[in-house]
């Protein structure tokens, strides 16, 4: 299998680029953000207890996290891979992922780094809020606060997966058809 972590903080382009390299690669999308949405919509008890957290501009806890991405593997046994966009976000959802997939006999192949600078990433923000509806990307305090729980929690991450030799940073910046030919670049590479 083929399963990819598109790393990169909020508005890095995660989704926009997941959703044009899923089809090349036969690869499920699976977006936490959209997950955590479907669950919050659904008003189902995970979704319930999301909404709470992302509200405030805070990271969901990873019991919540967690539970929702199993489910949502779960439904496609059949998958040639996946691309996890949004997870993991912290050192116990990668530990956590990486014993789910050994369950599934397969691993994380990549993780892949979109790198954004942070006033790019603000910029990105507002102008998605003003079509969205999304709460968390209507007001700069809250995205800031975000991107604090991003470097506290998150960024973490390049590290573990620097150890397992398979972090890939590449430019999230430019148009984004030369983003996505980045990524099909790097992405061949895995995929032969």
């Amino acid at each position: 299998m083929l399963n990819i972590v598109l790393f990169g903080p909020p508005g890095a382009g995660k989704g926009t680029q997941a959703e044009l390299i899923k089809q090349t690669y036969q690869l499920i999308h699976i977006s936490t953000g959209v997950v955590f949405r479907h669950n919050i919509e659904n008003k189902t008890t995970l979704g319930e207890k999301a909404k709470n957290y992302i509200d405030k501009g805070e990271l969901v806890p990873d019991q919540i996290t967690i539970a929702m991405l199993k489910e949502e593997v779960l439904k496609h046994p059949k998958a040639k891979g996946f691309i996890f966009d949004g997870y993991p976000r912290t050192i116990d959802q990668a530990n956590s992922l990486d014993q789910f997939l050994a369950q599934l006999d397969t691993s994380v192949t990549a993780c892949i780094a979109l790198e954004v600078g942070d006033e790019i990433l603000i910029n990105r923000l507002l102008e998605r809020g003003k079509t969205s509806g999304r709460v968390d990307d209507q007001n700069e305090d809250k995205i800031r606060i975000r991107f604090i729980e991003y470097n506290k929690k998150t960024a973490v991450l390049k590290d573990f997966y620097q150890k397992q030799k398979i972090y890939h940073p590449i430019s999230g910046v430019g148009k984004i058809s030369e983003i996505t030919d980045r990524l099909r670049t790097l992405i061949d590479g895995f995929a032969k």
